[in-house]
């Protein structure tokens, strides 16, 4: 198998409110707007992400997917810097910049539909 791009699926109540919160504070763009979907996308090694409609219907033969909760991370490199940027334009942070014990800097931030989202940094714990 040799892959060569990856996207998640968010099945949210308004794809249009999660694509604004994604291109506002995360840098994604839009590659495809349709009725029922948004295909997001970003020119770093992001992957992409593809908001759907949840009440859209199932294609003809597709079993109904099961919901579960998820959480969409990004580690990213200078995180504080971020967390200030996002602080500053508004995004609903729900879990502020903190550092795990194993080193892991991370805060979370939720969209429009509830999607959580965790940005992290990962710096080696002292004495490591």
């Amino acid at each position: 198998m040799n892959i060569i791009a990856s996207a998640v699926v968010l099945t949210v109540g308004h794809p249009a409110a999660s694509s604004r919160f994604f291109t506002s504070h995360l840098g994604f763009r839009e590659v495809l707007v349709a009725d029922d979907v948004i295909h997001l996308s970003r020119d770093d090694a992001a992957t992409d992400l593809v908001v759907l409609r949840g009440d859209a219907q199932p294609h003809p033969g597709q079993q109904p997917t099961a919901h579960a909760d998820v959480v969409v991370s990004f580690t990213v490199t200078d995180l504080a810097a971020e967390h200030e940027r996002l602080r500053r334009e508004g995004a609903r942070i729900t879990m502020p910049l903190r550092q795990e014990p194993w080193g892991e800097w991370v805060l979370r931030l939720l969209d429009p539909n509830g999607v959580v989202i965790q940005i992290v940094e990962w710096v080696p714990p002292v004495g490591a």
